[in-house]
């Protein structure tokens, strides 16, 4: 069954958790987002509409399916659980959404995605209950922090990534890739960049006033940190959604083309941009490194053939 399978995609962005388990054989039956420019890309690049808030959808509704994958926002619960207690504890948040989805639809696996933070967010109570609640849904869970960089993209971007079986299969994270196998900074980079992504001579001189080494080797992306300080690396930071145009700058000449940024999250080369600069950099910065799941998504489909071999034994 599982060179073949069913899944959904909630919170699907612009579909980066799609591409990688679509790399594995997964077939996708339902997918949700709220976001209308998001939409808009994932349309051009997946040939259907996302449906809207998944707040407002009836898991019943839903196609049957054998994963969920969900990449949600991170929240507290604190507050509503002290009152109401353990049954209520995510009520109101984004992950009682996914929370209710599993409960009726009882799929074999899941897979779900989040910023590093959240082990610590709240002093670690949202972390747990979002463990206590889905083992109280019979799943066995493993959750780790890995980064894109080990995972062949130049980009150092660390995510929770948490997975969760009814059945208690032989789970492995995925081991970083050799570095020989690594994309550089140099293969991702375009030639010949329009004119309108260098900024102007002000802003480079005052990036390269602050350059902690000032004869870095090129190509290199600096980022500014709060404190000002400009820093060199042969990657890029993690891509943000929300931060400033110039947060990265390549040789401290010029931001990132729309197919660069792409290209530093993992997308391929045919995936189609349909919406604008700013857009696609909030897409991007929102958005998942493919590779790193791609690899998780091979190692979860492994550990099920497995499990269903040896039932078949």
């Amino acid at each position: 069954m599982w060179n073949e399978f069913r899944f959904i995609d909630l919170f699907a962005g612009i579909g980066g958790i799609r591409l990688g388990f679509e790399a594995v054989g997964g077939k996708c039956v339902f997918s949700s987002e709220i976001d209308e420019d998001a939409c808009k890309t994932y349309e051009a690049n997946f040939g259907e509409h996302p449906s809207g808030d998944i707040t407002k959808i009836d898991a019943g509704d839903i196609p049957n399916f054998d994963i969920l994958l969900g990449g949600f926002p991170c929240q507290s619960f604190s507050i509503i659980g002290k009152k109401e207690g353990f049954s209520n504890e995510t009520c109101g948040t984004l992950f009682f959404e996914i929370e209710r989805i599993l409960k009726e639809k009882h799929p074999p696996a899941f897979l779900l995605e989040n910023v590093k933070n959240l082990t610590a967010h709240d002093k670690g109570n949202t972390f747990r209950i979002i463990k206590e609640h889905l083992e109280a849904l019979n799943y066995h869970v493993y959750a780790k922090v890995l980064n894109a960089l080990d995972y062949g993209v130049p980009q150092k971007r660390e995510r929770i990534i948490i997975v969760g079986f009814l059945n208690d299969v032989d789970f492995h994270f995925p081991f970083p890739i050799p570095k020989e196998e690594r994309k550089t900074l140099s293969e991702i980079l375009e030639d010949n960049v329009s004119q309108k992504y260098y900024v102007r001579d002000a802003i480079r001189e005052s990036r390269l006033q602050r350059l902690k080494d000032k004869n870095y080797p090129k190509p290199y992306i600096s980022h500014e940190n709060i404190a000002g300080s400009i820093t060199p690396h042969p990657y890029s930071s993690a891509l943000r959604a929300g931060a400033s145009a110039n947060y990265i700058l390549i040789n401290d000449e010029r931001r990132p083309t729309e197919r660069e940024m792409l290209r530093i999250q993992g997308f391929p080369e045919s995936y189609k941009i349909v919406v604008s600069y700013g857009k696609v950099k909030k897409q991007c910065g929102n958005s998942v490194a493919v590779p790193v799941i791609k690899a998780v998504a091979k190692e979860m489909t492994i550990a099920l053939k497995k499990y269903e071999n040896q039932l078949g034994e």
